[in-house]
């Protein structure tokens, strides 16, 4: 039962880093600054925070006229939510 408390404690730190990176690099596009690489940003999505990828998305307005974007991270985190409830539950 031990990998049910760390699968929550591990997607949560994953989705709330990939979160707060979009926000960052979206504070950086907009001073025109130095920017977090895109493979960057997928590798997070791909490593569990596809979620937090999304929700920082939509909410900084960040990377959504990016078709490979607007594609890639919502089929990232369907696979990772059908990955987690067969990990979890079956």
């Amino acid at each position: 039962m031990w990998y049910y408390w760390f699968t929550i404690g591990y997607l949560t730190a994953i989705n709330l880093v990939a979160f707060i990176v979009y926000g960052i690099d979206k504070r950086q596009a907009i001073k025109r600054r130095w920017r977090i690489s895109e493979a960057t940003l997928f590798i997070l999505a791909l490593v569990g925070g596809a979620l937090g990828a999304l929700l920082g998305m939509l909410l900084f307005r960040h990377k959504t006229r990016k078709l490979k974007f607007q594609l890639g991270i919502p089929l990232i985190l369907i696979m990772e939510v059908i990955v987690i409830y067969l990990f979890l539950f079956i």
